[in-house]
């Protein structure tokens, strides 16, 4: 049987785990916050002396004090994104499409495994998907489209089971779409996968009528370089 004493030990020891939390996922939005150009003041409430950071505006938290969203779309950023992000075990939803955000996304955002929705859309990011997205085992939701990626989809993109839709339209991509995303088609919860204004090789079925399997628009340009 647990005694009083016991019980008021471990109510402290993760009250104690909390606050830490609280404290580093603050320390990571602020190093952020120090990154960017914010003309319209909208991350002014995002004071790291604050016990957490869900006061701040733009942020939601769980009742646990810990952060599940950060809502930043159509706000007039422009800078990157920081490697500090994956301090941010909790996070579900990173909303920070129109804007003018640019660079290379950190392979270290590929650590957030509770990220349910990705919008990266309508920015000015470039470089190559990092590999490790592929760690996103409970992402639904990815937008991308209308920025400057280049290179290779990741074969790892294979591995997003939950993923329901992935736009990378109006991008610079180029080779094959990997099989083990076309697998998603068949066996996955893929729905919608527009790849057009790109430069893929070869083409795909358009959709997939299979009553057996979900039914998947697949959008792409109608005559791809073979």
């Amino acid at each position: 049987m647990v005694s009083f004493r016991d019980l008021v030990f471990f109510l402290s020891l993760a009250s104690s785990i909390a606050a830490v939390l609280c404290n580093s996922e603050g320390d990571a939005l602020a190093a952020w916050k120090a990154e960017l150009v914010d003309p319209n003041n909208v991350l002014q409430s995002w004071d790291p002396s604050l016990v957490n950071p869900c006061t701040w505006f733009h942020i939601t938290c769980n009742i646990n004090n810990t952060v599940t969203r950060v809502d930043l779309g159509n706000a007039s950023l422009s800078g990157p994104l920081v490697p500090q992000l994956a301090n941010l075990p909790n996070l579900q939803f990173l909303m920070i499409n129109d804007n003018n955000l640019s660079g290379v996304i950190p392979k270290e955002i590929g650590l957030l495994s509770n990220l349910r929705s990705l919008f990266l859309s309508k920015n000015k990011f470039s470089g190559s998907l990092p590999p490790s997205l592929g760690n996103l085992s409970s992402l639904v939701f990815f937008e991308a489209h209308d920025n400057s990626f280049s290179g290779i989809i990741p074969a790892s993109f294979g591995a997003l089971t939950s993923l329901k839709n992935l736009r990378l339209d109006n991008n610079n991509f180029s080779g094959n779409i990997p099989f083990t995303l076309l697998q998603l088609v068949n066996f996955g919860n893929l729905q919608l996968l527009n790849v057009s204004l790109n430069s893929f090789m070869g083409s795909v079925r358009p959709t997939n009528s299979s009553a057996e399997m979900a039914v998947t628009t697949i959008i792409q340009d109608p005559k791809a370089p073979n």
